[in-house]
C-alpha cells in the first residue's frame, strides 16, 4: 500500500502535493524519506491494534468515579489525569514491556520489501544484513551468532523493564 500511496508517477501523496503546487516527490528512493515513512507506515499498521486494548482499558473503570469528579467540579482534564490514566496504567505498562521484547526486531519483512539500492544507506539495519551475508552467501554461522546477540539484548531489556516495572508501580508480567 506505501508503494501505491506514494508513488511519484500515480501516487495518492504526490498527487495531493502537485494539487496544492508542489513537485512530485519520489519518497521510496530518497534516503532522508526512509526512516520517517517507516515509523508513520509503523503507527498506521498498529493504531487499530492499540485502540482496540485502550478502549477495552477505559471501558473496565468504574463510570461512577467520573460522576464523583463531575458532582465534584473536576473538568475533564482532571478527570483523565486522575481517574482514566491511573485506570489503565496497568494495560500500559505490560504493553511497554511486551513492546520492549520486540524492540531489537524492527521488522525486517517490512524493512527488506521497501529497501532498494538508493535507500539503503538508511534502510539497513541487523536484520536485512543478517539476511544478506549471514542466509543469502550462506554464512550460516555468522548468521546465528548475530541473531544470539540480537536475542540476548532483547532478553536482558526485557528483563529490566519488566524488574523497572515492578519496582516502580507493582505491575509486571511476572
Amino acid at each position: 500500500m506505501l508503494t501505491l500511496f506514494l508513488s511519484p508517477q500515480s501516487g495518492i501523496v504526490n498527487r495531493i502535493v502537485a494539487a496544492f503546487g508542489g513537485q512530485s516527490v519520489s519518497f521510496l528512493t530518497e534516503p532522508g524519506w526512509f526512516k520517517t515513512l517507516y515509523v508513520f507506515s509503523g503507527v498506521w499498521q498498529e493504531l487499530g491494534w492499540w485502540s482496540i486494548i485502550y478502549l477495552a482499558a477505559l471501558a473496565g473503570i468504574d463510570p461512577q468515579l467520573h460522576e464523583a469528579a463531575k458532582i465534584d467540579g473536576a473538568s475533564v482534564l482532571r478527570r483523565i489525569w486522575h481517574i482514566n490514566l491511573p485506570g489503565i496504567r496497568p494495560v500500559m505498562i505490560v504493553l511497554l514491556i511486551l513492546s520492549t521484547g520486540s524492540l531489537m526486531s524492527v521488522g525486517f519483512e517490512k524493512i527488506f520489501l521497501l529497501q532498494n539500492p538508493l535507500n539503503l544507506e538508511a534502510s539497513e539495519v541487523i536484520a536485512t544484513n543478517v539476511y544478506k551475508i549471514g542466509l543469502a552467501q550462506a554464512q550460516y554461522s555468522y548468521s546465528t551468532a548475530v541473531n544470539l546477540f540480537n536475542s540476548v539484548i532483547n532478553c536482558v531489556l526485557l528483563l529490566a523493564v519488566n524488574q523497572l516495572a515492578r519496582r516502580i508501580n507493582q505491575t509486571s508480567l511476572w
